[in-house]
């Protein structure tokens, strides 16, 4: 999975993945700074930092995707990735959420200038 960017004035699209590397339950990361985690929810696309809130545990690489929350494999805090609010402790902070776009067969997640540089 390559990463590519496109700037525009909502920000840039940065380029995260083809559609069909991402399996319906899986989660990728998004090669930013800071880094951004990517979920295939029965198809649908979305992005949250990737992040815990609470201690800084990759979401990616060690959380639990069950439909639309993400569980933190280390303390076990929940999040709705729809909308990056907590669902369940120890976590009180929401993780932020960025826009995803699907072109073509492309998946793209849109970050603002202050969070586009490569990581």
């Amino acid at each position: 999975m390559g990463t590519t960017a496109m700037a525009d004035q909502a920000g840039t699209a940065v380029r995260v993945c083809r559609v069909d590397e991402l399996a319906p339950g899986a989660i990728t990361r998004a090669h930013t700074n800071p880094p951004i985690a990517v979920y295939n929810v029965d198809g649908v696309f979305y992005a949250t930092s990737d992040l815990c809130s609470h201690d800084k545990s990759s979401l990616s690489e060690d959380g639990y995707l069950d439909a639309g929350e993400i569980e933190c494999g280390w303390h076990f805090a929940k999040f709705c990735i729809k909308t990056g609010g907590v669902t369940a402790p120890p976590a009180r902070e929401p993780l932020r959420t960025y826009a995803v776009r699907v072109d073509g067969d492309e998946v793209f997640v849109l970050v603002p200038a202050v969070a586009n540089q490569p990581g």
